[in-house]
């Protein structure tokens, strides 16, 4: 089975940001699509795991941009498992563009879930196998973001086009909602250069979530995100952690 998968896309209008330049939470929908093709082709798609009661939930997601790529330009991506590791499935991505030059490219952590109890099955006790590759080029998985004090909060609550067809909160739109935490003046004088998502628990329709922030040196944008309705704080209580960082336009 060829280990390595290739999809072409085409950035289209409503990919992108007032400034015309591909959204963050896009790139991760691109991720998203790109594995779930090649998963299907390995054996692993979502349908393919409902006789095992699996289904596959990404934990983690480190990116590095290179090129911002705009609004018509065609992207071909490149994507192959890594070996497993005791925990997850490793996943490695590199978008070129037309011309063959690396706009971004990404480490994403995949864990298998069981569909009824919600719980981490381990590779080694799943029966599902991946034969994983390496090429030399892949990033380095990213570690656990530590919670910690933030100057800034900011209230959310999930919404109807927030939630995926699994009834919650799509982790895509957990990026918009750190990106809407600047201005749009600040963001024209700024792009993405590499971001960290880590996703801890999920919310559903009518939870409210604090997002609490701190854009420090670099500049570098922190999020905790953390649901509101629990009267004590419990590890359960985060949703996402995010880690941005970001650097001035070149004009």
């Amino acid at each position: 089975m060829e280990p390595i998968y290739i999809k072409e896309y085409e950035v289209s209008p409503v990919a992108v940001d007032a400034h015309g330049r591909l959204k963050a939470s896009r790139i991760l929908s691109f991720l998203q699509d790109v594995a779930g093709d090649h998963s299907a082709i390995l054996g692993t798609a979502q349908n393919q795991l409902m006789d095992k009661n699996l289904f596959w939930a990404v934990i983690r997601h480190r990116v590095q941009i290179t090129r911002t790529p705009r609004s018509g330009e065609k992207l071909r991506l490149e994507t192959w498992p890594m070996p497993t590791t005791r925990t997850a499935y490793p996943r490695s991505t590199i978008a070129y563009d037309e011309k063959g030059n690396e706009c971004f490219r990404s480490i994403s952590l995949w864990i298998l879930m069981d569909a009824k109890t919600r719980a981490m099955v381990l590779p080694g006790k799943s029966g599902v196998e991946v034969n994983g590759l390496l090429r030399g080029c892949e990033l380095q998985a990213p570690s656990s973001l530590m919670g910690r004090d933030m100057g800034e909060v900011e209230l959310r609550t999930v919404r109807f086009t927030d939630l995926d067809i699994n009834g919650h909160m799509n982790n895509c739109r957990y990026l918009d909602w750190v990106e809407d935490l600047l201005p749009m003046a600040f963001h024209a004088a700024h792009e993405i250069r590499e971001f960290t998502l880590c996703y801890m628990s999920e919310v559903t329709e009518k939870e409210q979530v604090a997002l609490h922030w701190d854009l420090g040196e670099g500049p570098v944008l922190t999020v905790e995100a953390v649901r509101t309705q629990e009267a004590v704080p419990t590890a359960h209580s985060r949703v996402f952690s995010a880690k941005v960082e970001l650097s001035e336009v070149v004009l």
